[in-house]
């Protein structure tokens, strides 16, 4: 018989006494880790809210009693502010405290997204006590006493748990960056707004003639690679190229034209806004260093 975890925590009350001892930390201090988790969801749904297998990043802080609320006031807005960070707006993000705890909980909050089929949770704050290494105690018959030398005193840690659940933020931030887009032309384009520091690629090299620039903007790809995650693409329209990068969520197109070979000069592309400028090849590693 094998059995799939629920959670990862776990390991990480297990492991208390091995890092606390290794790393000859103080409290607090807390333990970091991502991994797999497994549930038997009678009905998974919603694209990947829902699954039977997830991957879970999380903290658990151990802290002296007393201090549990102030650390877990501290991660509740520790984590609305990390979503923030990856460009989630503040009106799509709340707290939902628990009216119903856990028997082990004294306090406990998730933070929700408003995902197109609703609210949905995509982080959750617990103040756990000292239930975990306490329990871990009881049956382990290991002392998980923590002995506090500034005040001269033994007590078992309490703990505070921060987890994000890495597929639905990564659901929510694919939602929240997808638009679609009416042109003063009458076109549609679809363009995925990410973030530059979360976007797959950060440059297309795009030559505009494949006969006449591929060679320089090859030049330029290679250059370009020691620095950026970047992409080559001389397939299609020029037209059909932006659209294919806008929907890969690339910030900046760069293309390779007759300037580039007469007056070493790139046009380079804004995903967001479409406007282009004209600048010099020795600049565009400091142009998108700056950007993102």
């Amino acid at each position: 018989m094998v059995y799939l975890r629920p959670e990862n925590a776990q390991g990480e009350y297990v492991n208390y006494l091995n890092v606390k001892r290794t790393t000859r930390s103080y409290l607090p201090f807390a333990i970091g880790q991502i991994g797999k988790a497994f549930r038997n969801e009678i009905t998974p749904g919603n694209f990947t809210f829902r699954t039977i297998e997830f991957e879970q990043m999380e903290y658990q802080i151990f802290c002296k009693p007393g201090n549990d609320k102030e650390i877990y006031e501290y991660f509740k807005e520790y984590a609305k502010k990390y979503f923030m960070s990856l460009g989630i707006p503040e009106d799509k993000l709340r707290f939902h405290d628990h009216e119903k705890l856990a028997h082990y909980a004294k306090e406990a909050c998730d933070i929700e997204y408003l995902f197109p089929f609703g609210w949905g949770e995509i982080n959750g704050t617990h103040n756990r006590t000292d239930f975990d290494l306490t329990q871990h105690q009881k049956f382990s018959g290991e002392s998980m006493l923590y002995v506090d030398q500034e005040c001269n005193e033994k007590y078992i840690p309490y703990i505070i748990e921060s987890t994000v659940g890495a597929d639905r933020l990564t659901l929510a931030i694919l939602f929240n960056s997808y638009c679609k887009e009416e042109l003063e032309n009458g076109d549609t384009r679809e363009v995925m707004k990410f973030l530059p520091k979360l976007a797959p690629y950060k440059v297309a090299i795009l030559p505009l003639i494949k006969k006449v620039h591929s060679k320089k903007a090859l030049e330029l790809y290679d250059l370009l690679t020691n620095y950026f995650d970047v992409l080559y693409d001389d397939a299609g329209s020029i037209e059909k190229r932006y659209r294919r990068q806008d929907i890969y969520g690339t910030p900046y197109c760069i293309t390779i034209d007759n300037d580039t070979l007469e007056k070493n000069t790139v046009t380079i592309r804004d995903r967001n806004t479409m406007k282009q400028e004209t600048i010099k090849i020795d600049d565009i590693k400091n142009f998108i260093e700056d950007k993102i």
